[in-house]
């Protein structure tokens, strides 16, 4: 599978959650976005369509020596970034992606920080 079949089978993927999954300023969308390299996540209110938290590993200082451990100090950093904003409850959106590795990662991260998901 070449990477332009792989990356259109990825946001076909994710057209399908995001046809069941929509946030709204009590519950927004945790959305994940996961390149090779590094790890990405927003909480979005889809109602006004505006970004209310975000986080990445390039703000992570020391999260791990691996992208796993990365991935999960961004989920804590995300999760308090969502408790200054008052936000407890939170909708996943996992990109297309499998719930595995860095993205499940992320989100026990932020579940650790007490972010309902």
């Amino acid at each position: 599978m070449d990477a332009k079949t792989k990356r259109t089978a990825r946001l076909r993927r994710h057209s399908r959650v995001r046809n069941k999954v929509a946030g709204t300023a009590e519950r927004p969308r945790l959305a994940v976005y996961r390149s090779n390299r590094h790890i990405y996540a927003q909480l979005i209110d889809d109602d006004t369509a505006r970004t209310l938290a975000s986080a990445s590993d390039r703000e992570v200082k020391g999260g791990g020596p691996g992208k796993i451990e990365t991935a999960k100090a961004v989920g804590e950093l995300v999760a308090e970034r969502a408790k200054d904003a008052g936000i407890a409850r939170v909708v996943f959106d996992r990109g297309g992606r499998r719930y595995h590795g860095r993205v499940a990662a992320l989100a026990d991260g932020a579940r650790e920080k007490g972010l309902e998901i």
